[in-house]
């Protein structure tokens, strides 16, 4: 199909672009990548009056080191995320869950950013972001805040950004040293996570020091296994002791029955996924 006729416009800085927005009001649609709001037009599922392509700003790409923060642009591909040596040395977690979205099409294409504020529930770096406590920093009329992952992440599709607001760049503090990995399980490949798990674990000598856990798609938001992160501290780093704190993993979760999975299913999941991923993060 074709969408249905609307006003383009491309600003060149984050200011020009937070302007924009709040000229066109409420009905209009940002465009990152376009991966997910380009099927959307097509379908005809929104029809706003502007679209807004940010794809254009320099400042809102690229990765930089900011003290003991990595800053990453909110306009950088998931290609560019994975590839990314400081990504891979101090939240490497985040590198693992990029490598797994969609496929190189895709990753070539699409943001960060534009993932992070669709806040698909099936989406992967939603849980990622949680886990390490990403802060997500917003331009709009008033200025710029910053609001940590814990409260980015409201509702399906819903985010704390305020109207006029644009997600300009994540910070993620440093994981240096901390092991990860992401486990994910999608019926065929390339499509969306039935459930999806983000492990990030410390170990000291043959024990488990920390951990922290997200679950993808076993809520309405990326949800913290807080249950395994607690049975998990001071465990050896056995198969036997890591899956007997993985049967904590889907407590405190609602996930819903669809096309995909049924809840009881994706609860099943969650489990064996996570003792999957805290073992192969323990090497």
């Amino acid at each position: 199909m074709i969408p249905v006729q609307f006003s383009y416009t491309a600003p060149s800085t984050v200011e020009e672009a937070v302007v924009a927005l709040a000229t066109a009001g409420e009905d209009a649609k940002v465009l990152a990548g376009g991966q997910s709001l380009l099927p959307v037009l097509r379908m005809r599922l929104a029809d706003p009056e502007t679209v807004l392509d940010i794809g254009r700003i320099p400042e809102m790409r690229g990765i930089r080191e900011d003290g003991d923060h990595v800053v990453i642009g909110a306009m950088t591909t998931h290609y560019d995320v994975a590839a990314d040596p400081l990504v891979q040395q101090h939240c490497e977690l985040i590198a693992l869950a990029t490598r797994t979205v969609a496929d190189p099409q895709v990753r070539h294409r699409g943001t960060f950013g534009g993932s992070l504020a669709h806040a698909d529930p099936a989406g992967d770096l939603p849980a990622p972001a949680l886990v390490l406590d990403a802060e997500m920093v917003l331009a709009g009329p008033s200025g710029r805040r910053t609001v940590p992952a814990a409260d980015f992440f409201v509702d399906y599709f819903t985010t704390a950004l305020e109207p006029g607001e644009l997600l300009v760049e994540v910070r993620v503090p440093k994981w240096t040293g901390w092991k990860a990995r992401y486990e994910k399980f999608n019926q065929i490949a390339q499509a969306w996570s039935i459930v999806g798990v983000a492990a990030a674990v410390r170990v000291d000598g043959d024990s488990i020091a920390e951990a922290r856990i997200g679950l993808t798609n076993m809520g309405a938001t990326p949800i913290r296994a807080r249950g395994v992160e607690q049975a998990l501290v001071g465990q050896p780093a056995t198969a036997e002791a890591i899956r007997s704190a993985a049967a904590h993993a889907a407590e405190g979760t609602s996930p819903a029955s669809d096309a995909g999975a049924d809840a009881d299913y994706r609860e099943h999941l969650a489990t064996v996924l996570t003792g999957r991923a805290v073992q192969a993060a323990c090497g």
